[in-house]
């Protein structure tokens, strides 16, 4: 008996003619199992730390999430911009000046990769002081930067900036197949590291060469799948093409990637006022911070996810002239996410207590100290938790003005959202209730900012009507 094969789709018919339900489903479930993936390999570094029971090394990992999170921002400068603008090449068919973009993509993050690389290592110890480091968490966080950061920026920059361009060509599952590789992988060492090959208070050491390898081995795959993937794509990795690009082209991966960057580095702005706030009341209370930041970002990483995989749909529909197919990913894309997000708040109110039990264990090491920590993190995640859909709405708001190349806009938002409306609320709250004030800015925050990115969407849709009328 025969069996007949689905056909398969095309990644011109998945952008522009499939039903939007079902070409949501195909680029956001890949992206928001790569992002799921990806989250529990970051957070695994915590996880088995906190098995120690010493809230000191968890907090040396805290401060340090700021520095990791830079790497997301150099690596969108160039895989968000590069593969927004790669997408809309599509949508208008001009596939060699698409192939020079990726390619500048490409060797743009592994360049800036290494500059930053190199500025971290000379100024390694005063950065983490100012991050907060206190006598007690700086050698544990020097241990980690040096090797996730100075040794490891390079794989980690370039397999995001990677998968950002395979994802937006079309090729969503190799993307994410790539980024889960890195956190199955980083799983599997970690407590091979930590436990042993490392002797006993050498765990941070072992978490940072578990992590700097596994993001090794996922950027090599996603090498290889790229080198696939440009046979049917516009995407190249010869250095040639990216020299020859002409500065129009240039102008427009800047013109997304930088507000996109931007947008990343207010946030870790922002998360380095939250540790400098927190370092004032206390190491205990930046270790309890640190552990919410992880678990908060479940809700973050479907939504992301969601995002991600609307992003190209929407800039080729946005070049191709499809603006009613456009809107109408945007308005799914947003009820998933509103959803998603509701569902989190009901699960994180009722079950606060033993989603931050799992990163600090209180039966070993330091009990008393552990289980302030724990106190701290619960109260926090059960008031920074309601954030999650105003934090989907700024999200959403961002990745539509940056598929339809609105980097200005897509600037004006990050600015608002995190210098006029959460970093202010951080300051005046915690000064005026104390750290239950501090998680409270989240919220206050980014409704402030989901308001203003709300209207800006609005006016900005309105314009590219009038526009096209």
């Amino acid at each position: 008996m025969k069996t007949s094969k689905k056909p398969q789709v095309s990644k011109q018919e998945l952008f522009a003619s499939t039903p939007v339900p079902r070409a949501l489903t195909a680029m956001a479930i890949p992206t928001i199992i790569s992002q799921l993936i990806n989250l529990v390999y970051n957070m695994v570094d915590a996880l088995f730390i906190g098995q120690t029971g010493n809230a000191y090394m968890m907090a040396a990992t805290s401060l340090t999430l700021t520095m990791v999170m830079m790497n997301v921002a150099l690596a969108n400068l160039f895989g968000i911009g590069g593969g927004s603008q790669t997408a809309r090449l599509m949508g208008a068919g001009q596939t060699e000046e698409a192939r020079g973009v990726s390619a500048f993509s490409v060797w743009g993050a592994a360049g800036i990769a290494l500059t930053y690389s190199l500025l971290a290592g000379l100024f390694l110890d005063p950065l983490l002081r100012f991050l907060g480091a206190s006598d007690a968490t700086i050698g544990y966080a020097r241990s980690y930067a040096l090797i996730v950061i100075v040794i490891g920026s390079l794989p980690s920059i370039l397999s995001m900036a990677l998968a950002h361009l395979l994802r937006n060509a079309g090729f969503s599952g190799q993307a994410s197949a790539g980024l889960s590789l890195g956190g199955v992988l980083n799983m599997a060492l970690d407590p091979l590291f930590m436990f042993v090959i490392l002797p006993k208070g050498q765990e941070v050491t072992g978490a940072a060469i578990a992590t700097a390898l596994s993001n090794t081995a996922a950027c090599g795959y996603l090498l290889f799948a790229y080198g696939r993937a440009s046979r049917e794509a516009p995407l190249s990795l010869r250095i040639r093409e990216a020299r020859a690009l002409d500065r129009k082209q240039i102008k427009a991966v800047f013109a997304v990637g930088v507000p996109s960057a931007v947008l990343t580095g207010l946030f870790d702005l922002a998360n380095i006022c939250v540790n400098i706030i927190a370092a004032a009341h206390s190491d205990l209370v930046v270790a309890g911070m640190g552990i919410v930041m992880k678990v908060e970002r479940i809700p973050n990483a479907i939504n992301l996810g969601i995002c991600q995989g609307m992003l190209p749909i929407v800039a080729f529909n946005y070049s191709s002239g499809n603006h009613a197919r456009m809107k109408e990913v945007i308005r799914t894309a947003r009820l998933a996410g509103l959803v998603i997000s509701a569902a989190c708040i009901l699960l994180f109110e009722l079950l606060a207590d033993t989603a931050v039990g799992f990163f600090l264990n209180t039966d070993t090491g330091d009990a008393a100290t552990a289980l302030r920590t724990v106190a701290y993190a619960a109260l926090f995640l059960r008031i920074r938790c309601l954030a999650s859909p105003m934090q989907f709405t700024n999200y959403h708001t961002s990745y539509c003005m940056q598929a339809m190349g609105r980097g200005r806009e897509t600037l004006l938002h990050a600015f608002v959202r995190e210098i006029v409306c959460y970093i202010p609320c951080m300051f005046l709250l915690d000064r005026l209730f104390g750290e239950t004030g501090l998680a409270a800015a989240l919220p206050v925050g980014e409704g402030l900012g989901a308001v203003f990115a709300l209207a800006l969407l609005a006016w900005v849709l309105r314009r590219e009507k009038e526009r096209t009328a």
